[in-house]
């Protein structure tokens, strides 16, 4: 048996995210050495500033058939929670084309059953990453939508029952206004009727990130910030990435974990789902009683998480370039849909102000696997869901890479699917 037979020794890791870092984690747990490369950092992107959520009960695909009326409506109302600004680029209309073709029960249901394996792990993998080393801490709690009134809550109860369905697992419970307030004080009468989603936790996602990385790097790997890869090119038994300034990295396999821009590279490895930025935007505000749990706003698509003296506020999705600046307009709409709901939040203070591409599939079923060029692989594309399935997805691929055998729960991700 050749070293080749044996499985790699090392591996390149292109992103510095959470899913890169699991993945790279989880080689390491095979005894792979490796790399990680990113252009600018760790948790640079998507990986910051999320909600920070692991929240499988609520992992439910973007693709259900009235996205197709609510991104007519998001054309002319700037403040709506999905937003397609007026553009001449052809590639986001041809994105938004494909992802609307897959706006079906049927195809919804699709990616219901082929996410359980993600969903069904997902909480483990935090696990043992946290056993492992990783010197970070996730949150059990419960998750409690909220809602102006009982009649609204019907559109999330309507859509957890076909969740279920399908085979899903969201444990939940539907609470008057007044067993809402009585749970969460800092909601005002605004809040009108709510669900209580258990089995659900959080963490603070820049800061699990970094202990990753630094779990990566305590067990022998090397992060390498600041390396923009613009090729990846393949020989016998070898994988370079070579950064724009010509430097270059050699491993055994690599690994492109780049989210919104994995794009630039897998298209010349034969990967052609499209993949955009499904930007999200988040701040924290400080409050005079902080919430005790994670709050979800689904009329608005708004999370909040407790942070410290107040909360992280995270929402919308706008489809933009993932370079493009941060509009201040969606931080205000995002207020706007948001502070009714609460008392005591001092919105005119919030800071840490953030703007993150989230990758988007047109199927909505992420990219996780093997690329047409030999020893090159590929692993994101969760959309909102990246957080709470990028370790299962490392521990996943690191299996594929290592053994050279596919695991079925990676069957629907194929990204030469």
């Amino acid at each position: 048996m050749t070293a080749q037979d044996a499985g790699p020794r090392t591996a390149v890791v292109v992103g510095a995210g959470i899913v890169g870092l699991s993945t790279a984690w989880f080689l390491q747990e095979h005894g792979v050495r490796v790399t990680v490369l990113d252009r600018t950092g760790v948790a640079a992107g998507a990986s910051w500033g999320n909600a920070g959520w692991l929240s499988p009960g609520l992992a439910i695909p973007l693709n259900e058939p009235g996205v197709r009326r609510t991104g007519v409506a998001s054309l002319v109302r700037r403040d709506a929670p999905l937003h397609v600004p007026w553009t001449a680029d052809p590639g986001l209309w041809s994105f938004l084309l494909r992802f609307a073709a897959h706006c079906t029960w049927p195809a919804w249901n699709r990616v219901v059953r082929a996410n359980l394996a993600l969903n069904d792990d997902c909480l483990d993998a935090f696990d043992t990453l946290t056993r492992g080393g990783v010197v970070a801490e996730t949150t059990d709690s419960p998750i409690t939508a909220v809602f102006p009134s009982a009649g609204e809550a019907t559109t999330l109860l309507s859509e957890l029952r076909r969740f279920t369905a399908a085979g899903a697992r969201a444990d939940h419970t539907g609470l008057t206004a007044t067993e809402l307030r009585a749970l969460l004080p800092q909601l005002s009468a605004h809040a009108g009727a709510g669900v209580r989603l258990t089995g659900q936790r959080y963490a603070d996602p820049a800061r699990f990130v970094r202990a990753l990385a630094d779990s990566v790097r305590h067990r022998g790997g090397t992060i390498r910030a600041g390396f923009d890869v613009r090729s990846i090119r393949a020989h016998p038994h070898a994988v370079t990435a070579v950064s724009r300034e010509g430097v270059t990295f050699s491993g055994n396999v690599a690994v492109i974990a780049t989210g919104a821009w994995m794009p630039r590279l897998a298209g010349r490895l034969g990967v052609r789902v499209p993949v955009r930025a499904g930007r999200g935007y988040s701040f924290t505000v400080p409050a005079s009683a902080p919430i005790p749990e994670p709050v979800y706003l689904p009329g608005v698509r708004v999370a909040c998480t407790p942070c410290r003296d107040g909360m992280r506020v995270a929402g919308t999705m706008e489809f933009r370039g993932p370079d493009d600046p941060p509009d201040e307009r969606r931080v205000e709409a995002i207020v706007r849909s948001a502070a009714p709901f609460f008392e005591g939040v001092d919105w005119e203070g919030r800071g840490h102000t953030w703007v993150g591409p989230r990758p988007v599939t047109t199927d909505g079923l992420p990219l996780i696997g093997a690329t047409g060029t030999p020893g090159v692989f590929v692993a994101g594309g969760h959309g909102m869901w990246g957080f709470t399935q990028g370790p299962v997805t490392g521990k996943l691929l690191a299996e594929r890479v290592v053994t050279g055998k596919r695991p079925e729960a990676l069957r629907p991700f194929d990204p030469l699917r």
